[in-house]
């Protein structure tokens, strides 16, 4: 036996022919077979769905319900439009709807979805975010600069470089993307960094760190030396008395400032050179006896036990 058609088109019994209309196009938008590919149970529920409304948008049929003359499925006298219409109507009709003049069926709801559909591909879309990688070299990662990026499409793009970016970054050009359609805005160029390595300095957060190769005689007297920096050559003082591993900083000579974020610093490790040798030297050492001697390999043997 067929379902109640009220409680099948959640309408009340004293519903008027307009709720049970705007009732029966809703749930047949959200059942049909053709948007539910799929799903077998669609079309047994859109039957039920369909034949309801069949019962209940004829008044006289509807009253002859009401006064339990028939069935929810007609099975008196089973009326044309029926449940089994539905059931055995050749497939362009067995979906189709008989409420008032012809009015409200599925042509109504199809042209409104094609319409719905019309629109959305016609409405303004914005072009697609499209990715890049660029390649920038150490120093221009710590000072900060302008490169270039030159597109598939022949564009040449200029990108500015914020101070301290890093690998993996991504800066984001608006408008740069793909191009939009129906007249939306431009999707946006996302570009990928690849910081390269540089054979002197290394980075250490926003600070710098070089080894700086020293002479003997600028080690054990000290005074000022150049030192090659980012941002040019500066004076440093060496102090007396250094050795290979003495580190000497160098204020604001690291990674450049940048928004909120101070000048990083530049840190000097210091590398002993002796070089070859003059006879002068060799012979100085040769009869040298040191006041304090010291044994640069104290505590090794035994560590190594």
């Amino acid at each position: 036996m067929a379902d109640d058609p009220y409680a099948v088109l959640g309408v009340p019994r004293d519903a008027t022919q307009e709720a049970i209309k705007a009732a029966y196009r809703k749930l047949a938008r959200r059942h049909h077979p053709d948007l539910n590919p799929g799903k077998p149970d669609a079309e047994a529920r859109f039957k039920a769905i369909a034949a309801a409304n069949d019962l209940l948008s004829d008044p006289e049929r509807r009253a002859r319900f009401d006064r339990g003359e028939i069935d929810a499925a007609g099975q008196e006298r089973h009326p044309a439009g029926g449940y089994r219409h539905h059931a055995e109507a050749e497939q362009g009709e067995r979906y189709g709807y008989r409420g008032e003049g012809g009015a409200g069926g599925f042509d109504d709801i199809f042209a409104e979805i094609f319409e719905a559909r019309r629109r959305a591909e016609s409405a303004p879309r914005p072009g697609r975010d499209e990715a890049y990688r660029l390649a920038v070299p150490f120093l221009s990662a710590v000072r900060g600069t302008t490169e270039t990026l030159t597109l598939p499409d022949g564009r040449v793009l200029s990108v500015k470089i914020p101070p301290g970016i890093e690998s993996g970054q991504v800066l984001r050009l608006r408008g740069q993307g793909g191009p939009g359609r129906n007249g939306g805005p431009p999707g946006d160029a996302l570009i990928e960094i690849a910081v390269a390595d540089h054979p002197i300095y290394r980075r250490d957060g926003r600070d710098l760190r070089m080894e700086l190769p020293v002479t003997l005689k600028e080690a054990v007297l000290g005074g000022p030396l150049v030192v090659p920096t980012p941002f040019g050559p500066v004076r440093a003082n060496l102090p007396r008395h250094s050795d290979t591993g003495r580190q000497i900083r160098l204020r604001g000579k690291g990674v450049a400032a940048h928004g909120d974020g101070a000048a990083g610093d530049l840190f000097l490790t210091l590398r002993v050179v002796v070089g070859e040798p003059d006879a002068a030297l060799e012979a100085f050492l040769r009869d040298w006896v040191p006041e304090h001697p010291v044994d640069p390999r104290a505590g090794l043997e035994e560590a190594s036990r």
